[in-house]
């Protein structure tokens, strides 16, 4: 697939992320909020900027499967429910793991899971690439406030509480829809959330 955003928009926004800032990016659903999965300060930031209870975790983007045993267990059933994904025919999916680890402790659910997206946007997966870390996603709104299903629809709030807006697909009108979910767990039952 051809790159159509900039570099020096990916370098921006890697660089605040590097920096522990917060960014608002286009992802393969809708407008999110984003730090390194890693920076509990950055995360904190977030459930501020959300006015989001802490009790409410959020998800994490990674560019490939590969990844997923860094930071969470893999079900079997998990890699069928990926290959179903893997050609980008369907909606993106989201999925909750079980034990998760080697993030912010803030991210984690009171049962120890996580929620992960496995990105297949070229800009997004660039940025988990040059981050060489988990990105968090969450939608571009306050808690309780309808989500911004494109970039028009951000509110002033949002935009201004942020550290660095990216460029791309800043003019894409599209409404996105946000992935479906599912919770897996170690014995390979699952739940549909959404």
């Amino acid at each position: 697939m051809e790159e159509r955003y900039e570099q020096d928009d990916l370098r921006q926004a890697v660089a605040t992320l590097k920096a522990g800032g917060i960014i608002l990016y286009p992802t393969d659903t809708v407008w999110g909020i984003g730090c390194d999965a890693t920076c509990s300060e950055a995360v904190k930031r977030i459930f501020r900027l959300k006015r989001r209870e802490d009790s409410k975790s959020m998800l994490m983007l990674l560019e490939g499967e590969g990844k997923l045993q860094g930071y969470v267990d893999v079900p079997e059933a998990a890699a069928q429910l990926l290959d179903v994904t893997r050609d980008g025919g369907t909606r993106p999916m989201t999925l909750i793991y079980p034990r998760a680890r080697n993030i912010a402790p803030e991210l984690i659910a009171e049962d120890g899971s996580v929620g992960i997206r496995i990105t297949r946007e070229p800009f997004t997966s660039a940025i988990c690439r040059a981050l060489h870390h988990p990105l968090v996603s969450t939608s571009a709104n306050i808690s309780g406030e309808p989500t911004a299903k494109n970039f028009e629809q951000i509110t002033v709030p949002i935009r201004e509480g942020v550290d660095y807006i990216c460029r791309y697909r800043r003019e894409d009108k599209t409404e996105h829809q946000p992935s479906s979910i599912i919770q897996i767990n170690m014995d390979n039952t699952f739940r549909i959330i959404r």
